[in-house]
């Protein structure tokens, strides 16, 4: 009896013990370049509105925008972000007008992001994150690397950096150009490549950074404010938790001792889970598969166009 009780007693502590046991994985979801331009399928307002409802209904608590201020221009502009922050999401600079750092002098790259500030600062949800576009952090200019590393503190900025992508922005623009084309989309091979893509990506980072720092932190996906995550960000969401991800907040991912890493390697270009195992000397490929695209262009017109390789 007393063997059965005690056999039984474990059996419920591991019961309960197994919930914390699937929730080691964790991401956070961010969106770069709102508000971004028109898609293949909405307005700007149309999608935003789609996004957020989306959001809602897959239980995300909070996931961060990334704004660029000088493409608020158009009436409606202002009401996208707006919208976001309502909605319980928060919004960091992207820079004014998303310049290559590498195509800038410091001075004017700095002065790019104060103007951006400049609109920010005064906004609810504002968070002082600032990511590079392109995650173009001077290529392999070390001088302007660190002078920009160097401004953004003096500004009490923090790197809004990502460590897990899937280059959602080249299917959209895939899509686009199919659909001016006239070409026929299969959607349900649209969305099922989009989800794949980036479940796979999560979990390309997470055995990486595990490699490299020796845990699995909390992760931050990045993806763009477009048409596709309008319209799949749902399903992404469901597939990412079947596969034992727990979605936390832009909040929870930065409050990680990451946030201080400054990775010294030839090239600071890319996701912060690439650069951390290029300076820890792990050999090559450092990035998920399909962000190149002599892979993701051909698996696109193979799945969702339905064209024959050639």
């Amino acid at each position: 009896m007393i063997r059965s009780l005690a056999t039984a007693l474990i059996a419920l502590v591991l019961l309960a013990l197994a919930p914390a046991a699937a929730a080691q994985k964790r991401i956070a979801l961010t969106f770069d370049d709102t508000p971004r331009a028109v898609g293949a399928f909405f307005t700007k307002e149309e999608r935003s509105k789609r996004l957020v409802a989306a959001l809602r209904k897959a239980r995300v608590e909070q996931a961060a925008f990334f704004v660029n201020p000088g493409k608020v221009q158009a009436p409606g502009d202002e009401a996208v972000v707006d919208r976001y922050v309502r909605a319980g999401h928060v919004i960091a600079d992207h820079s004014f007008s998303h310049p290559h750092l590498n195509q800038l002098a410091v001075a004017d790259y700095l002065a790019d992001i104060d103007k951006a500030e400049a609109w920010l600062k005064p906004r609810l949800g504002r968070r002082p994150w600032f990511r590079y576009p392109f995650l173009d952090e001077g290529g392999r200019d070390k001088a302007k690397r660190d002078a920009v590393r160097a401004g953004l503190a003096e500004r009490g900025l923090t790197n809004g950096y990502v460590t897990a992508e899937g280059s959602d922005w080249n299917i959209e623009q895939l899509t686009i150009e199919a659909k001016k084309a006239g070409k026929a989309i299969d959607m349900a091979a649209l969305r099922d490549l989009y989800v794949e893509t980036h479940v796979q990506a999560a979990d390309f980072a997470d055995a990486l950074m595990i490699k490299t720092i020796g845990r699995s932190p909390p992760h931050v996906m990045l993806l763009h404010e477009t048409d596709i995550a309008a319209l799949y960000i749902a399903d992404l969401v469901k597939a990412l938790r079947a596969d034992g991800w727990e979605i936390v907040t832009a909040d929870v991912a930065y409050s990680d001792p990451l946030k201080t890493a400054a990775p010294d390697v030839p090239s600071a270009n890319g996701t912060l889970t690439e650069l951390l195992a290029w300076e820890k000397g792990l050999p090559a490929p450092r990035w998920y598969e399909r962000n190149d695209l002599r892979i993701a262009n051909p698996l696109f017109a193979e799945r969702v166009l339905h064209e024959k390789p050639q």
